[in-house]
């Protein structure tokens, strides 16, 4: 059997640490500042996480684009160079069609290695949800899966990631396009702090409103408990935490979600730059797998 490479992009937001735990590989978006074109490292390679949400608190703008073809010409060929077969975990469509231009290349490069295979995956996800969608996925590639068995069982598995994500306004998802604008006043009212989920079609929808930084944090555990107590993996798993620049109140969320949900233990993690430029500063979120997400906005 071929091996398999299981890959995803720069909305991950999976660390260093992780990635090479499960043998995750990625392909780099760009981030957009003034002008100038930079990879967007999971890693913080070309700043900090400080200095990219700092742009943001002092009112500037950055934009991103998707994977450019040529990256996915590096990554998928360097692999296929190898022997592998890919699985590449992408961004939901509905955030990037970075899944789609994928597969155009991948279409183009698999003239050259007519045994080889590319699975190209639209997670439905975002941030560390689509993230745990590729854990998953080199989960099953080590469980002894080929390509194709890996692809059937991520594509019914995608549905069960759970996020919840709170920010302090709309604003910055409602400029990037990521949250219809008509759902975007509300977070700016009197303190009203909107949870976000990643609905069953992959878009980014606010489905409730809570009075409170604290109250929202409160929110994010009960919500989350709900969706994983009683429904596979339970307890068997890890929860992932993504924040953007507030890493106090990561530890606290953190304290909340041990007291309530049996897990393996809280994973924290930033939000990368990608998802970072679109959600904006101190924004702050819950994942897990758990009951299938049926919610569509």
């Amino acid at each position: 059997m071929r091996k398999v490479q299981i890959l995803t992009d720069s909305c991950a937001d999976l660390c260093k640490e992780i990635r090479d735990e499960y043998g995750i590989d990625y392909m780099r978006m760009q981030t957009v500042y003034q002008g100038k074109e930079t990879p967007a490292s999971l890693d913080f390679e070309y700043y900090t996480p400080k200095e990219l949400y700092d742009i943001m608190r002092n009112g500037e703008r950055v934009t991103t684009t998707q994977v450019p073809p040529e990256e996915f010409e590096r990554v998928f060929g360097k692999y296929l160079a190898e022997g592998c077969d890919i699985v590449y975990v992408a961004c939901s469509v509905k955030q990037s069609s970075s899944v789609n231009t994928g597969a155009v290349v991948a279409k183009k490069l698999l003239a050259d290695y007519p045994d080889a295979k590319i699975y190209c995956i639209d997670s439905l996800n975002s941030c560390v949800g689509e993230g745990l969608v590729a854990i998953r996925a080199a989960e099953y590639r080590d469980q002894g899966m080929d390509a194709e068995a890996v692809y059937e069982h991520v594509m019914a598995d995608r549905n069960k990631v759970n996020e919840f994500v709170t920010v302090h306004s709309l604003d910055a998802l409602r400029r990037a396009g990521r949250v219809k604008g008509t759902a975007a006043f509300f977070g700016n009212l009197f303190g009203v702090k909107p949870i976000i989920i990643a609905d069953a079609e992959g878009n980014q929808t606010p489905i409730k409103k809570v009075k409170g930084r604290k109250t929202s944090f409160a929110e994010l555990v009960s919500l989350l408990k709900e969706a994983v107590v009683g429904h596979e993996p339970g307890a068997d798993q890890y929860i992932y935490i993504a924040h953007a620049d507030c890493a106090e109140e990561a530890e606290e969320l953190k304290a909340m979600v041990l007291a309530e949900i049996p897990c393996k233990g809280v994973r924290i993690g930033y939000i990368g730059p990608i998802v970072g430029a679109s959600i904006g500063p101190d924004a702050i979120g819950v994942f897990a797998f758990g009951k299938e997400v049926t919610f569509r906005g």
